[in-house]
């Protein structure tokens, strides 16, 4: 405590030169990796500037450890010294606390930003749009399912344009898919889903007359700008109506 009170009412006379010393030190350094941090994206800044604030005070407290203790083996203080020290060190006691609960409201804040844990996403769609019905297929080449008819798209991270999801965040996902057609030999009901152009899953279903239905899911760990998607196979069908028999659905269940 009474080394505590000695640097309390010094540190206005060793801070600022302390500070100018680092400054000068990281200067030099800041200004070649300029343009790297020109390429860095919005998660690397967030945490070279947390890191470089805690480098900060980690240099700080570390070089005025070091004067100050230099300086006690010299100082000769007496007992009214001490009693001064006692008066003048509250008000700094209360602004070095000001400055570390700043300090920690900052990271706070950042890690929030980079790590939301109250982010909601979510989709849900049918295959033909609004008045439309049929069949979708056979073609000669596979084709990505555009789902058109929105149930919901909480977040937007489902394209109805494109039939193409893209995560948001990185975190588990949930994948469901629902697939309706008639029966017939020629071509077969099969959808594929797809992670990144890499299939993950299919629902498949045949027989030479009547109506035919199949279903999957799966849990998907993804990046963010993951892309997810149902891919119809070459020489397949699908079908949809008002009924809405074929159904595309995802949402997030936690992030990660």
């Amino acid at each position: 405590r009474f080394s505590l009170r000695i640097y309390l009412y010094l540190s206005p006379v060793i801070v600022p030169s302390i500070l100018t010393t680092l400054w000068s030190a990281c200067k030099a350094e800041t200004e070649q990796n300029v343009e790297k941090v020109k390429g860095m994206n919005t998660f690397q800044m967030h945490c070279l500037q947390i890191s470089q604030t805690c480098l900060l005070f980690m240099h700080l407290i570390s070089a005025q450890a070091v004067k100050l203790n230099s300086m006690e083996t010299r100082s000769n203080i007496t007992e009214s010294h001490v009693e001064v020290l006692k008066r003048n060190s509250q008000g700094n006691e209360r602004k070095i606390k000001f400055s570390f609960d700043s300090i920690n409201i900052y990271i706070y804040v950042v890690l929030t930003h980079l790590y939301p844990t109250d982010r909601k996403v979510a989709f849900s769609a049918s295959l033909a749009a609004p008045g439309q019905q049929g069949h979708t297929g056979p073609f000669n080449t596979a084709i990505t399912l555009v789902y058109r008819n929105i149930y919901s798209n909480i977040g937007n991270a489902y394209n109805p344009t494109t039939g193409i999801f893209t995560a948001p965040v990185r975190g588990l996902y949930l994948f469901r898919f629902f697939m309706y057609g008639w029966g017939d030999n020629s071509a077969r009901t099969t959808a594929a889903l797809h992670k990144n152009g890499h299939h993950i899953a299919i629902a498949h279903a045949h027989q030479a007359s009547g109506g035919i239905s199949s279903s999957n899911g799966v849990s998907l760990l993804l990046e963010v700008g993951d892309v997810v998607n149902m891919n119809l196979w070459a020489g397949r069908k699908i079908f949809d109506d008002e009924n809405r028999h074929s159904t595309f659905s995802g949402h997030l269940l936690f992030t990660m």
